[in-house]
């Protein structure tokens, strides 16, 4: 069996894949490892590009953008997960990512190192050299989310209370057990992947990695976050061309995630009053976006 499954969807990724491939092969130098590039019906020639400049990868095309989570599952069905895995473990990686030329080995040897460990995170560091806050997630809980988008947040971001949704209250440099770390770059133990099963294909864009995260922790295994591994991230470059559909598969996935895990907990009406205020946030970031410039608008995520 080989160590690692990589799985990297592209939707559009051209101008950036390179950088995220020629970091990824100086990457997985000396160990067992495969790259499955799945292309989501790019019209931008980044399958041909890939055939021809990276022939290692193993191209796989899709013939329509069926998501995130679906791209992403054809790419691990490939590797034989989740019923005959021929891989030990998998990672997922975005295609605007740039990986340190140990990362792979520092990440892997922590995992095995740790076997009670299903998902393993990097530190991810956006363009400006800042801490994309998404690579250490609070489980997203309608009291967190009140707490988030009402600005206590920000007000007291070492409050564990208070700061759980982005976890602001683990510091940036610290190993931490964590309720998620992010899609954009994450490790999974494969026996961990064969028994909780691949991400769930109701969310098309957004909130799958939260899922397949807390499935993971309710299974019984930690989710950690690993800053001694810090990778590159130029997030939105594909979302970001299509920022309204973004937005709305945002919020879409936060209905969804809350009926999956949540609503069971709660009477009808409170459950309304959810969907309802999501509604109305969405609305409010469709028409905050129309007022910026394209460079500067928001994508998908939630404030910061």
């Amino acid at each position: 069996m080989e160590d690692l499954a990589i799985v990297v969807l592209c939707y559009n990724s051209r101008a950036h894949l390179p950088r995220c491939l020629l970091s990824l092969s100086a990457a997985i130098r000396g160990l067992a490892a495969k790259v499955f590039l799945v292309d989501n019906a790019s019209t931008d020639g980044t399958a041909h590009y890939v055939r021809r400049e990276f022939p290692w990868c193993d191209l796989i095309r899709n013939d329509r953008n069926s998501g995130y989570a679906s791209g992403n599952n054809l790419g691990l069905k490939a590797a034989g997960f989740p019923k005959a895995p021929r891989f030990r473990h998998a990672m997922l990686l975005n295609p605007d990512t740039e990986l340190p030329a140990d990362a792979l080995r520092a990440m892997l040897a922590y995992l095995e190192n740790h076997t009670d460990i299903g998902v393993l995170g990097p530190k991810l560091v956006l363009a400006d050299g800042s801490l994309d806050k998404a690579c250490k997630r609070g489980l997203p809980t309608p009291g967190t989310a009140i707490l988030h988008f009402s600005g206590l947040a920000r007000l007291f971001p070492r409050s564990p209370l208070f700061g759980r949704y982005n976890m602001t209250f683990v510091g940036a440099d610290e190993i931490a057990d964590v309720d998620s770390t992010v899609g954009a770059c994450q490790l999974m133990r494969g026996g961990a992947l064969a028994k909780v099963g691949l991400l769930d294909e109701d969310f098309f864009m957004y909130g799958e990695d939260l899922d397949l995260n807390l499935r993971m922790r309710r299974t019984g295994y930690r989710v950690v976050y690993y800053p001694r591994v810090a990778v590159k991230h130029l997030k939105g470059t594909s979302t970001r061309k299509e920022p309204e559909r973004m937005i709305n598969a945002f919020y879409d996935s936060m209905k969804i995630f809350h009926r999956k895990h949540f609503a069971h907990e709660h009477s009808a009406p409170f459950n309304r009053l959810v969907y309802a205020v999501v509604d109305l946030i969405c609305r409010y970031k469709l028409m905050y976006n129309r007022f910026k410039p394209p460079a500067r608008r928001v994508v998908g995520s939630a404030p910061e």
